[in-house]
């Protein structure tokens, strides 16, 4: 199983970038998927979760500027980023909880990470 994310790159503040995530290889089920950044010298946070359903979850301090989503025929995770600000400058990584057989169980995988950098 792999993650591959792609997108980000470097934005003035104000602006917007997305980035995805999508998932391969030998999948039974993809549950629920998210987005993390870590910034220098900081712990990885959470950014955003989305369920199979649709539900949504996000951190506080990207509410209403971010949205996640996610495609369930392509196993893919999507994050749109608005009104940037220097302080969303992170690795961003997907994960996603993922069962390979049909006996087996859900496990997190993460993705590589991408990075994201916001000017001011």
């Amino acid at each position: 199983v792999q993650l591959q994310a792609s997108g980000g790159g470097l934005v003035q503040a104000g602006g917007s970038l997305s980035v995805s995530c999508a998932v391969s290889g030998r999948i039974f089920d993809v549950g629920a998927m998210g987005w993390y950044r870590q910034a220098p010298g900081k712990q990885r946070e959470l950014v955003a979760t989305i369920t199979s359903g649709g539900s949504t979850n996000y951190a506080d301090s990207v509410k209403a500027r971010f949205t996640i989503s996610r495609d369930n025929a392509k196993n893919t995770v999507y994050l749109q980023m608005n009104s940037l600000k220097p302080e969303d400058t992170a690795v961003y990584y997907c994960n996603a909880r993922i069962q390979t057989t049909a006996w087996g169980t859900r496990n997190i995988y993460w993705g590589q990470g991408t990075q994201v950098t916001v000017s001011s």
